[in-house]
């Protein structure tokens, strides 16, 4: 098997109706990127047919079975070519007669395989079914290859099952509308798995849907290798499959780091009820009531010198407190005790009765992070304090390569019922698990507070798209259009304090913020520190808004409720 292979991805604008001419300009696409040597050449979702279509009668004169007179077209060129295609059409179940919604990779050979949409968007269930084929991983010659649909990567496990699955090369098919692109989802699904993603995006206008083009290339590490903006058109790139066996996210072996025997929540599902009535359920742990209230994070760096650290401390919570009216403000992984060959101190200490004397004080809630001494062993923690004194603390779960030569790691997810709403804790390099998020979300976050110290870039500009969009969705030039963490926000629906390390000289480039619950709501609700030592404050709503059933985002929780947990026993299994 080559390591290094040429790939394209084939932007297209097809037209309803007119099957015959969408395939015929398809294969003109894809041959002319077979003649530029591409190996794998990946088209839109639903590329051969158009997508809008108003129910199964509709779109029925154009469904086909797979294999078919369609892929038999495009096995021609891969044969000629020797090269493997993926293409977007809609199937038909020869024995029971659904409809799906089908990406396949089709070879020399033949069809490879299929995948069906598991995870439909609204206009899907207007004619088609989930799909019933899983996450499957396919062995070609050219690398082991997984395929996805649209929809599908909003959620954090379908990307997971592939990467575990052992894919080097995710092929992303889709009809992508309302942000600019290359979407934020996109490039943290390639990131967090350091895999390669080849998006396949449609552009132009079809029954009033403006689609978003940005088909692209994205690496491992999250840089985009290739992209197109608008109009037809193929773009190309080299791989190299190496790259993304190495499996590591900002140089750390994370599925090596995996918890699964901590994921068992996972395949729950929590939101198919109404929150209100499931958490209230015996009367154990209802959510609590919620409010408008103003979350801060505070950016700097800490020293080994804990009394500074604590006066820095002191010092940004009142600038917190009472300049901006915050009632929670974060500060990052270790404030209290430092980063280098860190001083562990006992939850009872001196330094951490003086935290919370700093909370009681000013009467807001205070999380930092600290290496906690317990007899023997040393922890990765992270406290909260509040006006009532301590209210809780959590231990890292995910330790990386550096802590794990000194602390032991947790073994107990954390949640918090305050005036604010449910918080949960997660500490720096936990956040790179998109597991850790979604555990906490299924427990009924609103507010993931994230000390951090995490060094190396997970955000990207973008310099503008020619698209355009309907008012207020963005499309102008965004020095922070990719924030992993933001990613993390919006793919569970609760508001992401992640406040990090400021020491560019160290490699801890900030960027700190408040995220919100929704990742396509514009404006956003957020703040970020875009440089430099600081607070940066902002609202955050937990209200149920006085319905019976939940109408915030961040307690209705609609990517929970939209989640297809009998896919997702694989994200449990151990070794």
């Amino acid at each position: 098997m080559q390591s290094s292979i040429k790939v394209a991805t084939v932007q297209f604008e097809p037209t309803m109706f007119e099957k015959e001419r969408n395939i015929a300009r398809l294969t003109e696409l894809c041959g002319e990127a077979a003649q530029a040597g591409a190996r794998l050449i990946v088209t839109p979702e639903m590329g051969t047919t158009g997508y809008c279509w108003f129910d199964r009668e509709e779109v029925g004169p154009f469904v086909e079975t797979v294999p078919g007179p369609t892929t038999e077209r495009f096995q021609a060129l891969a044969r000629a070519h020797d090269c493997y295609i993926v293409v977007g059409l809609p199937e038909v179940d020869a024995a029971s007669g659904l409809y799906y919604n089908s990406a396949v990779l089709v070879g020399p050979e033949g069809v490879v395989g299929t995948h069906r949409k598991t995870h439909p968007y609204i206009s899907e269930p207007k004619w088609s079914a989930p799909g019933n084929l899983g996450h499957q991983v396919f062995e070609t010659p050219i690398g082991r290859i997984a395929l996805l649909i649209c929809m599908d990567i909003h959620f954090i496990e379908t990307a997971r099952l592939c990467a575990l699955g052992g894919a080097d090369v995710i092929c992303h098919i889709s009809n992508w509308l309302a942000e600019r692109t290359p979407a934020p989802y996109w490039i943290s699904r390639a990131f967090e798995n350091s895999c390669y993603l080849i998006e396949a995006n449609r552009w132009g206008l079809e029954r009033t849907v403006q689609f978003s083009g940005g088909s692209c290339v994205i690496e491992p590490d999250g840089s985009i290798a290739a992209v197109i903006d608008r109009g037809d058109g193929v773009a190309y790139a080299e791989i190299d499959l190496e790259r993304a066996r190495e499996r590591q996210v900002l140089g750390e072996p994370v599925f090596a780091q995996r918890r699964p025997e901590l994921y068992m929540e996972l395949p729950t599902t929590t939101y198919a009820w109404n929150p209100l009535d499931f958490f209230g359920l015996y009367g154990h742990r209802p959510l609590p009531e919620g409010r408008c209230s103003k979350v801060a994070v505070a950016q700097f760096a800490p020293t080994g010198d804990i009394t500074a650290n604590l006066d820095r401390i002191e010092e940004l919570a009142e600038t917190a407190r009472r300049e901006q009216g915050a009632e929670m403000v974060v500060f990052p992984e270790r404030a209290v005790t430092g980063l280098d060959e860190p001083r562990a101190e006992a939850l009872s200490s001196a330094a951490i009765a003086r935290l919370a004397a700093i909370a009681t004080r000013l009467g807001l809630y205070i999380v930092a992070g600290f290496a906690e001494q317990e007899g023997e062993r040393r922890y990765n923690s992270a406290v909260l304090a509040g006006p009532e004194g301590i209210v809780g603390s959590y231990r890292k779960i995910h330790l990386d390569s550096r802590e794990s030569n000194w602390a032991t790691p947790g073994e107990t997810w954390k949640t918090f019922d305050t005036r604010i709403g449910r918080v949960g804790l997660l500490i720096g390099h936990d956040a790179q698990f998109p597991e850790a998020g979604r555990l906490l979300s299924l427990r009924g976050c609103d507010v993931i507070a994230c000390p951090a110290a995490i060094r190396g870039r997970f955000s990207s500009p973008h310099h503008g798209s020619q698209i355009a969009q309907n008012y207020p969705i963005p499309t102008g030039a965004d020095v922070h259009h990719w924030h992993h963490f933001r990613a993390r926000a919006g793919e569970n629906n609760v508001f992401l304090a992640f406040a990090n390390i400021i020491d560019g000289a160290a490699g801890y480039f900030g960027k700190s913020g408040v995220f919100g619950p929704d990742t396509f709501e514009f404006p956003r609700r957020e703040t970020i520190i875009a440089e430099g030592e600081g607070v940066a404050t902002s609202i955050v709503d937990t209200t149920n808004l006085s319905s019976r059933y939940p109408t915030n985002v961040v307690r209705r929780k609609d990517m929970m409720v939209m989640r297809l947990p009998h896919h997702y026993e694989a994200l449990v299994r151990r070794g």
